[in-house]
């Protein structure tokens, strides 16, 4: 039997080892290099669009030769104002890359040794990087699958059996329950939401799901509404998962993951930030079949194409 692509070499061609080794100089050309592809590393004045640039190399700045205005690789982007050694970042990269199932930030605290602070703050800030595949804005196009799953909202028992509230009644619940409504191709991209209501998954499909497209859900009454605008097959999982390829199995897939991720290394995930992990699991699952290497390269890509972060720069300054 052939073996799994994720279990053979070829998916392994990048190694926290190979990044500390090339040093801090080959991951800051690294950066460059995803940051101005189109002149190879060479700088580009953000303000003025010049490529004639001084470079300042005390402090790793540039200078536009044109309007004199001062600039590093990351000013502008998702990185900006950072104080991270470039080989530390390309590192934190490569850790949240290979981990199929999330990583957690007290683990990546550890790996990179920084706050705990640090390592929340960067993780989210490159799952925003993430969210720039897969919130492109394009609909989703061929055979779409469409479900929803609950997150979050868990009410401990009491010890007691006695002082035991039935936690079905709304009036016993906490109000921070979540439902990630997921869109997923047969053939290409999954499209995930947070909603508080499965039922708002209708409105999702009619915006980002192409009318000439097809659609696969389960037998939940909210879905009959698809009906009116696509060609949809039906399932029902009480009897079975699967009814001669009529199934929801993958988009069922990107749950599976998603769930692992949440209860499995993160334990909590707030209901604030319950859509960047739902994006980070749908780009892990999309781009499963590339190797390490592609993956942290364009993590890094998307990263120096990203703008400032308004949520996550700042935070625990904010906090305070």
């Amino acid at each position: 039997m052939a073996q799994h692509f994720l279990l053979s070499a070829a998916s392994r061609t990048l190694s926290i080892r190979q990044i500390y080794k090339a040093a801090e100089d080959a991951a800051y050309q690294t950066f460059c290099e995803m940051r101005w592809p189109e002149t190879n590393g060479e700088a580009v004045c953000p303000r003025c669009g010049h490529d004639e640039t001084y470079q300042i190399t005390t402090r790793r700045k540039f200078k536009c030769k044109a309007c004199a205005h001062q600039f590093s690789v990351t000013s502008g982007t998702i990185f900006a104002s950072r104080k991270m050694d470039f080989v530390d970042l390309l590192a934190a990269i490569c850790i949240i890359v290979n981990g199929a199932k999330g990583i957690s930030m007290i683990q990546l605290s550890r790996d990179l040794d920084c706050q705990y602070k640090t390592a929340f703050v960067l993780a989210h800030k490159l799952r925003e990087a993430m969210a720039q595949e897969v919130q492109t804005g394009e609909v989703l196009q061929g055979h779409v699958e469409i479900d929803g799953a609950y997150f979050g909202g868990h009410i401990r028992p009491e010890n007691l059996k006695a002082d035991r509230k039935d936690r079905r009644l709304k009036a016993h619940q906490t109000g921070k329950r979540r439902v990630v409504i997921a869109m997923r191709e047969r053939v290409g991209r999954t499209l995930p939401f947070v909603s508080t209501n499965e039922g708002e998954g209708v409105a999702l499909a009619n915006e980002n799901v192409c009318r000439m497209a097809t659609m696969s859900a389960d037998e939940a009454s909210h879905w009959d509404m698809l009906h009116i605008g696509w060609a949809v097959d039906r399932v029902n999982h009480s009897e079975c998962y699967s009814d001669h390829g009529k199934h929801t199995n993958m988009v069922e897939s990107y749950f599976s993951r998603l769930r692992r991720m949440v209860s499995g290394q993160h334990h909590h995930v707030s209901p604030q930030y319950l859509h960047q992990y739902a994006n980070h699991a749908a780009w892990l699952e999309d781009n499963r079949r590339f190797d390490n290497g592609e993956l942290a390269h364009r993590l890094v890509a998307n990263a120096m194409g990203a703008p400032v972060s308004r949520n996550w720069k700042g935070y625990w300054q904010r906090a305070a």
